[in-house]
């Protein structure tokens, strides 16, 4: 399949045109046209190659949503025609543990990201979503809801997904008092995951003007933390926190506002580790854990929990020569919540 995409030939370099092959049709993959790509936080820090060292040309992109317009000969799950996403990874081993469970996030041998690294192969580059098809293992795709806007969609392939999942592990429902930190891409749909399951949630921001878009997303309370003091009036208030801020925070002061019992879940990246009281957690049997995305029956049934309660992301839709700004709004934080690039334009 020739495609074209945006490609950032070097570390750091604006978005080119690029045109790529995709592999043919295997007897188990689906081409589809994108319709639409998210961009995430974490494809800035690859294309800056703020992560380590990066493979270039690079064709970022986890979030995508498209239409399916061919099938290979065993494809059982899509026809022609059909919505279809394709999340932060394209492949695992699918022999280990956690494949075999559906948790091929924690593939031990490592699952296969979209972009920026190798094929099962070992020799074909993957390339992203910024671009205009795809071909897929219908096993790595899922279906989306037909009463779903496509833009909104797209971001809950990563950032949907990557509040879902922990909201499911932890069982929140009514009567559970859930806190979300930060409410950017991944915190605001930690916020309607939540409030739509049935808890009393709270956002924690710096961010003083984003409260009324809070309480329309379905949260009960908003408060603004400046200073680690701020924190004190909500001890031991929250069964469940929700950390989706990647700058570093004072964990210890966080873990003061959980109930006895209570769980942080440290879903944002920190470039430095945290520095852990123990006890702040001995005092009151706290846990301190991580989360990353979901496996793939993890992300369809996220996509199902939206399509029933009408939860997508509140994204910017932009051309493809908007890209490189968009970047730059992001870090800024400049953004409500996601932007999303109309793969029409590329």
């Amino acid at each position: 399949m020739k495609v074209k995409g945006l490609a950032a030939l070097s570390a750091g370099a604006s978005f080119t045109p690029f045109e790529f092959e995709r592999r043919s049709l295997g007897s188990n993959d689906v081409g589809f046209k994108i319709t639409h790509a998210g961009i995430c936080h974490s494809d800035i820090h690859q294309v800056r190659e703020e992560w380590g060292p990066a493979i270039f040309p690079m064709v970022p992109g986890h979030e995508i949503v498209g239409i399916v317009t061919e099938i290979g000969s065993s494809v059982s799950k899509f026809k022609i025609g059909d919505r279809i996403g394709v999340g932060v990874f394209i492949d695992s081993c699918r022999k280990c543990e956690p494949c075999k469970s559906g948790l091929q996030q924690y593939c031990d041998e490592g699952m296969t990201g979209t972009y920026n690294g190798m094929e099962r192969d070992g020799k074909t580059v993957a390339f992203g979503g910024y671009s205009n098809g795809f071909v897929i293992d219908q096993d790595y795709a899922v279906t989306i809801p037909a009463n779903l806007d496509m833009a909104g969609v797209a971001p809950l392939l990563c950032a949907g997904i990557t509040l879902f999942s922990p909201i499911k592990h932890f069982k929140v429902g009514p009567g559970m008092k859930v806190a979300v930190m930060g409410l950017g891409g991944l915190g605001h749909m930690g916020v309607k995951f939540a409030a739509a399951m049935g808890a009393e949630v709270t956002v924690l921001s710096h961010s003083a003007n984003k409260r009324a878009d809070a309480l329309a997303m379905g949260a009960a309370d908003f408060q603004v933390i400046k200073d680690p003091e701020d924190l004190k009036p909500l001890a031991r208030k929250f069964d469940l926190i929700l950390n989706t801020v990647s700058a570093m925070v004072d964990v210890n002061a966080y873990l003061g506002t959980l109930k006895i019992d209570g769980t942080l879940v440290v879903i944002g990246l920190p470039d430095a580790p945290y520095k852990v009281s123990a006890g702040a957690m001995l005092n009151g049997r706290k846990s301190l854990t991580g989360s990353m995305i979901g496996g793939m029956p993890e992300l369809q049934e996220m996509l199902d929990f939206a399509g029933k309660h009408n939860i997508v992301s509140d994204v910017e839709v932009i051309s493809a020569d908007y890209v490189d700004k968009a970047y730059e709004r992001t870090v800024a934080s400049d953004v409500k919540y996601r932007f999303v690039i109309d793969a029409s334009t590329i």
